[in-house]
Order: C-alpha cells, then sequence, then structure tokens
C-alpha cells in the first residue's frame, strides 16, 4: 500500500493497508456476505444470496464512483448496495432481490470499520510487544547506571536510568491495558435494520444478529448501538492516553539528547542544511502525532449528542476520526519501538553531568543528616551556605560545608560518602522491578 506525502508521518504502511479502500470495500463485501449466511440459515433468504455475494470480486467496485456517489447520499453504503445488487443481479438474478435484506447504511459502515479496526489491533499488538520488551531489556542493562532525576527541568537528586525507563515501560503497559480493554468493548456488530428493532426479518432477527456475530468473529451487542456512541468513544479516548504514553518516552530522549545533556540518543536524521546535526527524527514522530490526536478526540467527543434513533452528521464525521486516530497512534508507536531499540546510552556523561553540578544535588541528603541535630534553621543555614559556595565555583558543595564547624561535627565521617549518587537512591531498585512487574506485594 503506497502512504500518500502528506501522510508519511501519519501513519505506517500496515496501516494505511488497514483502512485503505479495498480493506473497506472487502469489510463491507463480508458483511453482506455474513448477513445473507445468517439470514438463509434461519430461512429468511434464499442459500444462492450468500454464494452470488461471495462471488463478487473487489474489482467490481469503482472506489472513485462510490466516493462521489456518496457525497449525494450522505454514506457510502448506498452507493455500494447498489453496486453490489447491480452486479448480483447481472450474474444471479433470482438473488438480487435478497441482497442486503433488512439491513440498513449503518449496520454496513459500523461494522465494516469494527473489522478494519479489529485488523488494526493485531497490527499494534506487534509494535507493542516490540516496544516493551525493548524497554525491559533497556531497563535491566541499566538498572545501575546513575544519573541525574530533574525536576522542572533542573536537577534533583540523583536516579538511576533503568528506573527511568521503567517508567516508561509502566506508563505504555497500563495505558496500552486500557487501549485493550476498550478493544474488546468495541468491536462489536452493528445489526439493527430501519429504526433499529429488525422488523423486516420478523421472528428471526435476534436470531439473525446472533449468526451474523459469530460469523464475523465479533461479540453480539444486547441491542444496536446507531445513536450510542460511548464504545467507540472510549476506544478514542484510550488511543489518546496510549498517544501521549509513547509522547512522554519521545519527550524525554529529545531532552536527553540535546547537546548540553548528551546522556542518549536515538540514531537520528540528518538536516538539509547542516552537516554536523543528528535530528530526533523518531522522536518528532511520535510528537507530531501527540499534537495531532487530542483534536482528533475532541472532535469525535463532540459528535457524541446524536439524535433519536439515527444522527445526522455526527456519525458520519466518525470513520475518518477514528481512521487518524489510529493510524496517528500506530506510527507513533512504530517510531517509539525503532527509537528504544535502537537507542544509545552514556552512562559516563551521565556521571559527569552529575559530577558538573559540584554536589549541590546532595543538599536534601544534607538536611536530612543535620537536621535532627541543629534543627531545620540551622540545617538550612548552613546547607544554603554551602549552596552559594558551591554555585559560584570555587569549591564543592561537600567541602564548603564541611568547612562549618558544627556541620562538620555531625556528619563526622558520613561527610567523606555524602555526594556519593549510588549511595543515594533509596528505593529506586524496588521501584523499578515493581514496575516491570518483577516485584510484588
Amino acid at each position: 500500500m503506497s502512504v500518500r506525502l502528506l501522510e508519511s508521518l501519519a501513519t505506517t504502511d500496515a496501516l494505511a493497508d488497514v483502512f485503505s479502500d479495498a480493506a473497506l470495500l472487502s469489510a463491507m463485501l463480508r458483511f453482506e456476505a455474513a448477513l445473507a449466511r445468517a439470514e438463509a440459515r434461519a430461512g429468511v433468504v434464499p442459500a444462492s444470496t450468500a454464494d452470488a455475494i461471495v462471488a463478487v470480486p473487489l474489482e467490481a467496485f469503482d472506489a472513485a464512483a462510490l466516493a462521489r456517489a456518496s457525497r449525494k447520499s450522505g454514506t457510502i453504503a448506498t452507493a455500494f448496495v447498489d453496486a453490489l445488487i447491480a452486479r448480483v443481479e447481472a450474474d444471479a438474478p433470482a438473488a438480487a432481490a435478497f441482497v442486503h435484506w433488512g439491513a440498513t447504511s449503518q449496520d454496513v459502515t459500523d461494522t465494516a470499520l469494527v473489522l478494519c479496526l479489529a485488523r488494526a489491533k493485531d497490527v499494534l499488538a506487534k509494535d507493542h510487544a516490540r516496544l516493551v520488551a525493548a524497554l525491559r531489556r533497556l531497563s535491566d542493562q541499566h538498572r545501575d547506571t546513575v544519573m541525574l532525576a530533574r525536576t522542572l527541568l533542573q536537577p534533583a537528586a540523583p536516579t538511576t536510568f533503568g528506573l527511568k525507563v521503567a517508567g516508561w515501560f509502566g506508563g505504555t503497559s497500563r495505558s496500552y491495558a486500557g487501549l485493550a480493554a476498550a478493544y474488546r468493548d468495541a468491536c462489536v456488530t452493528q445489526f439493527g435494520g430501519a429504526a433499529g428493532t429488525l422488523a423486516a426479518l420478523g421472528p428471526h432477527g435476534l436470531a439473525v444478529a446472533r449468526d451474523l456475530a459469530r460469523d464475523l468473529g465479533l461479540a453480539l451487542p444486547d441491542a444496536p448501538w446507531h445513536t450510542h456512541r460511548e464504545r467507540l468513544a472510549a476506544l478514542v479516548a484510550s488511543f489518546g492516553v496510549y498517544t501521549g504514553s509513547l509522547a512522554k518516552i519521545a519527550r524525554d530522549v529529545t531532552l536527553l539528547m540535546q547537546f548540553e545533556v548528551a546522556e542518549a540518543a536515538e540514531p537520528g536524521g540528518g538536516s538539509s542544511s547542516m552537516p554536523h546535526k543528528r535530528n530526533p527524527a523518531g522522536c518528532a514522530v511520535v510528537l507530531a502525532a501527540a499534537t495531532r490526536v487530542p483534536g482528533l478526540v475532541s472532535a469525535f467527543l463532540s459528535g457524541m449528542a446524536q439524535e433519536h434513533e439515527r444522527a445526522v452528521g455526527g456519525w458520519h464525521a466518525e470513520a475518518t476520526t477514528i481512521a487518524a486516530v489510529v493510524q496517528s497512534c500506530g506510527s507513533a508507536l512504530a517510531a517509539t519501538a525503532d527509537l528504544v531499540e535502537t537507542l544509545t546510552v552514556d552512562p559516563d556523561r551521565m556521571r559527569r553531568n552529575l559530577s558538573g553540578t559540584r554536589g549541590v544535588v546532595f543538599a536534601e541528603r544534607a538536611m536530612v543528616l543535620l537536621s535532627p541535630a541543629l534543627g531545620r534553621q540551622g540545617a538550612r543555614r548552613a546547607v544554603g551556605a554551602a549552596i552559594e559556595a558551591a554555585s559560584a565555583g570555587g569549591e564543592s558543595f561537600v567541602r564548603a560545608l564541611t568547612r562549618d564547624a558544627e556541620a562538620a561535627a555531625v556528619l563526622g565521617r558520613e561527610a567523606q560518602n555524602l555526594d556519593k549518587p549510588d549511595d543515594y537512591l533509596g528505593s529506586a531498585e524496588a521501584f523499578r522491578r515493581r514496575l516491570l512487574g518483577d516485584e510484588k506485594d
């Protein structure tokens, strides 16, 4: 499947294929054939109807012509069903009268969309599995790699890169679990006929609906959901959350990749004018998706107040919105998996950046040790003076602090290890293992 240039950062080849004209037409044709089989088993239509539909090739449909016709009918289903009936009538005239029996346009389009979504889930699942495997490997590899934590973009206390990566793992794992749950709820058939009652099928409506769902491999909802869109809304919102979790990784990597920080880097891409540059290209793809998706989620939610039993405009807007959300998220997911798999980490630079703070990031540790003896105000005075001296560049924080006689006396031998980052990691490793699921209560 060829991706249009304008969409090159907004989808992948696999997802573009899932939502292609051919894939959508195939899903619609699959719905009509499954419907005819279910109705034939119930004795509602002749058995030959399904055979006649299955015999229709995708090449029988002109996607461009259907697109033009859909602007007049307000839905692609009407033009599609007309073309299907015409083809069946040419090959099996007796079966043509029973094509699309008892169904309505939205039954076809909603179920076809759900079938496309089910295919997309398989694509996403493979890339998610690749991502979490890469995150686990990276976290384990760097469980002892000490670095600066950064709060409000400023140096904080030490942490480990392994814990940072485990945080990425936890965020993506939790949000993907929410996405998977929303997927299970949303992948249901739509079959209600003209007014959501299947009146045209008489006493056979529910039996046909059950058989149709079984044939398509989808769940059967309690009733048709033509104007009740909360399942799809929850799915779209879950895509938004998952995309945001991926963007968290990309944002961190771009910051770690800055020249002034240089602690980690993705392979990146070049510049058209500056040969020395190594741009965070993968991160750009992820963050572009994270910029685009929230607006799409909002657009879907805005259309949920749909009128009575069939809406005007609300559900007509949804398919393109959903396809754009799924493809944008999938593009971000593939790019994130790629960049994590190829991420390079510089533990030495992380140590140097820690040392570059002259030890002031251990001020919290000093306060903890000094406050019981000197009181909070006394400890703050001593620590503040040491921070000021170290920030001026003359000496390290520990040396400045131990020039204070009271502080030096309280610290004693502890002063020797005060600025050792490996000794001030607290529960970092325990949290890392819990995030990875390796350690539970």
